[in-house]
């Protein structure tokens, strides 16, 4: 029994050289997060974008008052010009390659956290996507995980590097089992009856030109693969907490969930975040044997920690227990449970929201069976009109879907959304289209190609047409990736002198 599920070293391992290459792939994800959202920030939140973070922090201030630090914490306060949201994502970058490279490991995670979050809370609809809130809650576990020393290395002793570790896996549980728990809480048939992947690989926001043919799979294969997928995300978690084997079996589980997901559709950095956080279900036994094991033996083993070490080992503790209450209440409350130990735990999570790191998780817990896409288009004389061309999202029927990830085109993704309401239910639609009629550089620039290039159109209109994967014979004759029918319009003709739609 114990070679079973232990295997044939059954002796309790340690986990350093988990810890040191953990760390290293989380400061990867982070460098790709900030370069990602450096080079689209300025049309998103600029001065000139389509929401700018100036006026959201002005309005917030006189909301909220000497409240607004707490409910916004944001390095924003200090100043958030253009100038100072290219220093926050540069700085991002510069604190990742620290990390990376395991220089000050300890403060570089904390000013990783501290500078997402500002961006997170003035990002508002382009910054809250359940990956970043992710991101906030891996990263600032990382603080406790790190080495705070002038330079980490693989056989640097942590002392609350086990309590972290358990933390960090719990995360991963609760990503997994709250996603599977979501698509049959929300009651969505399609989730139910197990057809729910006959409409997924065309109706997610970014799929990719695998996501095409794995539409074409036959209907016995997606039903079945809707049964492994929630195996993996309702069983295969609790494995999690088993002896090394059974957790290993959870770990190629997971990666290969992950890896099929990736492979079907753009999901930014999740994917890639998701997978660092499985590495967490190795040990120094099981993980390969890239350095020479002089490198992965504790040169001094701390067996009287000083009184820093004391202090931070207090402080996981005390982390620690609030997560895991808020985590295992959020998981239960999953099941329908609602009462006063529920309720018990809702003060604290409001308290605490805004620090984005205690997050709950479920994504298509509803299943969109129809994709409508918004096609925005320019005229001159209101008579001819010229489409524009997003970057990544589905326009021209004939261009090929592509792989983004672990880039994430925030706009791209926001249409989406708005497609699946009105104009008035996003506010920053009409705010898009003032950006258009005006010109804005750092908003054009989110597009592949516009109509106008030396002067702003004099009309804007937004079209709704719905969209749907060729048929394999139209795509081989015609070249036609996507087949789309004309539905309504979405916005009206709008110009300067007639207000665009939307609060």
């Amino acid at each position: 029994m114990t070679h079973c599920l232990w295997g044939r070293q059954p002796q309790a391992p340690d986990c350093l050289l988990v810890r040191w290459i953990f760390l290293r792939a989380l400061a990867l994800v982070y460098l790709c997060a900030f370069l990602s959202l450096w080079v689209q920030i300025h049309g998103l939140i600029g001065s000139d974008g389509i929401l700018p973070a100036t006026d959201y922090l002005g309005l917030a201030a006189s909301y909220l008052g000497p409240a607004r630090y707490w409910q916004v914490p944001t390095l924003g306060w200090l100043s958030s010009s253009d100038l100072a949201l290219h220093i926050f994502c540069g700085a991002g970058c510069v604190f990742s390659l620290a990390a990376l490279l395991g220089w000050l490991e300890g403060p570089a995670f904390l000013s990783l956290w501290a500078l997402y979050l500002s961006l997170v809370q003035i990002g508002q609809e382009f910054l809250g996507f359940q990956w970043d809130n992710l991101l906030l809650e891996t990263g600032l576990l990382a603080c406790f995980f790190a080495a705070w020393s002038w330079r980490s290395h693989p056989s640097s002793i942590v002392p609350s590097r086990r309590i972290t570790l358990w933390l960090l896996r719990i995360l991963l549980f609760k990503l997994m089992f709250m996603s599977g728990l979501a698509k049959l809480a929300s009651g969505d048939v399609t989730w139910r009856n197990l057809t729910a992947l006959l409409y997924h690989y065309q109706t997610q926001p970014l799929p990719t030109w695998i996501g095409w043919y794995a539409a074409l799979l036959p209907g016995w294969f997606q039903k079945l693969s809707v049964l492994i997928m929630f195996a993996i995300e309702l069983v295969i978690p609790f494995l999690i907490f088993a002896p090394r084997r059974p957790r290993l079996l959870a770990f190629w589980a997971i990666l290969f969930l992950q890896t099929t997901i990736l492979l079907t559709g753009n999901y930014g950095f999740f994917n890639w975040l998701a997978i660092v956080l499985c590495l967490t279900l190795l040990d120094d036994l099981t993980v390969p044997r890239i350095l020479p094991p002089k490198v992965v033996t504790p040169s001094v083993l701390d067996l009287s920690p000083s009184a820093s070490a004391r202090i931070k080992l207090a402080m996981v503790v005390v982390y620690g227990a609030v997560f895991v209450s808020l985590s295992g209440a959020r998981v239960v409350e999953g099941f329908g449970s609602s009462g006063r130990s529920s309720s018990v735990f809702d003060g604290l999570e409001r308290w605490l929201s805004p620090i984005r790191s205690f997050n709950r998780y479920g994504l298509f817990s509803v299943m969109t069976t129809q994709r409508p896409e918004i096609i925005i288009e320019g005229s001159d004389d209101g008579q001819h009109w010229i489409p524009y061309e997003f970057k990544y999202k589905p326009g021209d029927t004939k261009r090929r879907p592509g792989f983004v990830a672990p880039y994430h085109p925030r706009l791209d993704w926001q249409m989406w959304f708005a497609a699946l309401g009105g104009p008035r239910q996003e506010r920053w639609f009409g705010a898009f289209l003032r950006s258009l009629l005006v010109g804005s550089p750092e908003v054009t620039g989110l597009f592949a190609r516009i109509p106008f290039a030396d002067h702003p159109p004099h009309f804007i209109r937004a079209l709704l047409y719905e969209y749907r994967f060729a048929d394999p014979a139209i795509h081989h004759s015609q070249g036609d990736w996507w087949q789309r029918n004309f539905v309504r319009e979405y916005a009206p003709t709008t110009s300067l002198q007639v207000p665009p739609p939307g609060p």
